[in-house]
């Protein structure tokens, strides 16, 4: 089949979740045949430098100015494809989704990779990529959170035809152990962009430890950090990674820190991408607790829960390094079982497929 998506980002993974998710998912859905376009507002702050994959070789990236600018190309693109999708945070969503709908384009699909961030927006009628007007116009809404939210919050609330999960995958190729990278040794590591609703837990969970444990080696990786963010003095921060150096990142800590956004956690079932990177990687993690975590890892065998800064200490210090590497390869084997990106193209390919309510 074609597949048209209109997405935040799939040539630039700088500061945010997307391009990965995009990546990983899609690149496996050109593997089983089909034809891919992507289209994508040229952001100015994912220009340059900050353009990790300008050329993807699974898809036709289309990178636009303004929507003016290829609104008659895109809808014609969009009438000749099979299938196609529109994704949260895409620069003035509502409106391509309104030209989308007008012009005939169907069927149209949503993917949601932001989806308790967007229902509180669509809420407050401040999201200027989705309507609740437009969520009926779906044949089917993908969302990045599963659970009770797909039934009482998308079908009951906003009058979704469809709602189901498509959660995050990994390439399981590209994300595998790697060699240490002496640049990336810590006995903690953690890996996000700057979000105030993210900073008590990270400060819970490892600022705080690491003013307790000043023997110890804490990284941290993300942007958009403020210059004056009190890190203990053994927090090193990159302000921003690559994916090509994601592996050697998950690889090289003894362990790695998830930390959810609120919205994620007040939801449930809203796995992050980097914890199946991380996994898939054989790295063995702590996360803040969520309903829903035990879906995807099982607490005390393929991850740790600590709800502590004095749980945290208490892992770092007692923790047999054979305990930790046998909860690292549990969840690699979770992930490679159930969430990598192969899997995920699968269901994606049975969602495009899949008969539309009515």
């Amino acid at each position: 089949m074609k597949l048209v998506v209109f997405g935040l980002s799939i040539s630039s993974s700088w500061g945010n979740g997307h391009a990965t998710t995009y990546r990983a998912m899609l690149r496996a859905f050109a593997a089983r045949g089909h034809e891919v376009v992507f289209y994508e507002w040229d952001a100015p702050w994912y220009r340059g430098e900050h353009r990790d994959l300008p050329n993807p070789g699974f898809c036709r990236l289309v990178l636009y100015p303004e929507w003016e600018r290829i609104a008659s190309q895109a809808l014609a693109e969009a009438r000749d494809a099979d299938a196609t999708l529109v994704g949260s945070y895409v620069h003035r969503g509502s409106q391509v989704i309104d030209e989308l709908a007008e012009g005939g384009i169907d069927p149209l699909f949503f993917y949601d990779i932001d989806t308790p961030v967007t229902v509180s927006q669509v809420r407050g009628a401040n999201a200027d990529y989705l309507r609740a007007d437009q969520i009926p116009l779906f044949a089917r809404y993908l969302s990045f959170t599963g659970g009770p939210w797909l039934h009482e919050v998308l079908e009951q609330e906003f009058g979704a035809r469809d709602a189901m999960p498509l959660y995050c995958s990994v390439d399981a190729e590209h994300y595998r152990p790697t060699l240490p990278d002496p640049e990336l040794q810590a006995d903690l590591a953690y890996m996000g962009t700057y979000a105030p609703d993210r900073q008590p837990t990270l400060e819970q969970l490892m600022n705080a430890p690491a003013r307790l444990l000043g023997g110890y080696r804490f990284l941290a990786a993300g942007p958009q950090y403020p210059a004056d963010y009190p890190w203990a003095s053994n927090v090193r921060l990159i302000p921003h990674l690559p994916p090509t150096r994601h592996p050697a990142f998950y690889s090289s800590a003894a362990w790695q820190l998830n930390v959810t956004r609120a919205d994620m956690i007040a939801a449930g079932w809203s796995p992050s991408v980097r914890l199946f990177e991380a996994a898939a990687c054989g790295a063995a993690m702590l996360s803040d607790r969520w309903l829903g975590i035990e879906e995807f890892f099982t607490p005390g065998r393929e991850i740790l829960l600590p709800e502590s800064s004095a749980e945290v200490v208490d892992l770092l210090r007692t923790t047999h390094p054979d305990d930790r590497v046998a909860i690292g390869v549990a969840a690699r084997g979770r992930v490679l079982r159930e969430h990598t990106s192969e899997r995920r193209a699968e269901e994606l390919e049975s969602s495009l497929n899949a008969p539309v309510r009515v």
